[in-house]
């Protein structure tokens, strides 16, 4: 991690509200002086704005720090806050929305680890707390003529309702596209949330790696029943995609040529899930990506769609998803394949 050269980092003492302001004044302004466009910008105000209020709400001041950075070929923000207070005797129950201290509406640290992409707490009971969270500029997206993989997706509630537990996540930008299946615990309303939660966490940071999609997500999901998930990173230029899950979804890769193994973590992401084992496996002209929750039934062959194996994307998944969904269960099922 680097600092940019030629862009000056603030630190600001905040000690009082007005303190608070010119600290997310500054902190915008170096947004802007980086190139971020105004929605980011503001979000990373909303973030400088919670941690600073925390400062006074919790540790009777502290101070602010705004740096450029840089990481590789990435160029991003950094922000971080310090104090000497009382710090925090449980830092991933402080990061749940709901969760309040001090009279707050609870939603000061978990609103820090969805606007930003890495957020790190090191707090000492009666030493102090220090937050490091950092933004990083996101890629631009592609247009529908240089978007490389064709995706298809099929999904319905159980038993029809009007609520769906199940949800899925596509995005694509330069050469490189990111897919995913995730499943809210149970059915209903509850399910629903869990599983749009993890959702737009994942869509609001799609370009960061795998395992810090699914940390952030844990950490999204506390306040919810939380989900199982599955998510595949597409490299076009290594010709590779890379598999990750917690949970019981599904993934399967026909057509390449190779045996697929993927190790599968047991767990619920957004219960202290554990860490995904990635699984990298080359992407060719030939392969397809199917991923399943389990309201499909898991004992096929791709050998019985024969009649599919050559066509778009969107039939493979709503074939799979008529021959195989039960009725009983929310079912979704996401298809990926080379556009030729």
């Amino acid at each position: 991690m680097t600092p940019l050269g030629g862009i000056q980092p603030i630190s600001v003492e905040v000690n009082w509200p007005s303190d608070v302001a010119r600290a997310v004044e500054l902190g915008k302004g170096l947004a802007t002086s980086l190139g971020y466009a105004e929605a980011p910008t503001e979000e990373i105000g909303l973030v400088i704005t919670e941690l600073a209020a925390n400062l006074i709400r919790h540790a009777s001041g502290g101070t602010i720090r705004v740096n450029p950075v840089a990481d590789g070929a990435r160029d991003g923000i950094e922000v971080q806050s310090t104090d000497n207070g009382p710090g925090i005797p449980d830092v991933e129950q402080a990061i749940t929305d709901g969760y309040s201290t001090a009279g707050g509406l609870g939603t000061g640290l978990g609103t820090v680890n969805r606007m930003m992409d890495e957020f790190e707490i090191h707090s000492v009971t009666n030493g102090g707390t220090h937050i490091v969270c950092r933004r990083w500029q996101r890629p631009p997206g592609s247009s529908l003529a240089h978007k490389v993989v064709a995706f298809g997706a099929a999904t319905r509630a159980y038993r029809r309702a009007p609520e769906n537990g199940d949800t899925f996540v596509f995005k694509q930008w330069e050469r490189s596209a990111l897919a995913g299946v995730i499943d809210g615990l149970g059915h209903g309303p509850l399910a629903q949330k869990a599983s749009q939660t993890a959702r737009q966490y994942v869509e609001s940071h799609f370009d960061q790696p795998l395992e810090h999609l699914f940390r952030g997500a844990d950490r999204a999901c506390r306040a919810t029943r939380g989900v199982v998930m599955a998510l595949a990173r597409f490299d076009l230029a290594k010709a590779t995609v890379t598999v990750a899950s917690v949970g019981n979804i599904e993934v399967r890769l026909a057509g390449g040529g190779e045996r697929f193994n993927l190790i599968v973590r047991r767990g619920v992401v957004g219960m202290n899930a554990p860490n995904p084992v990635l699984a990298e496996h080359p992407w060719t002209a030939d392969t397809v990506l199917i991923m399943h929750s389990d309201g499909l039934h898991t004992h096929w062959s791709w050998n019985d769609f024969s009649e599919l194996k050559t066509a778009p994307p969107a039939v493979i998944a709503n074939q799979l998803l008529a021959r195989l969904g039960k009725i009983d269960d929310d079912s979704t099922v996401i298809v990926a394949r080379s556009v030729s």
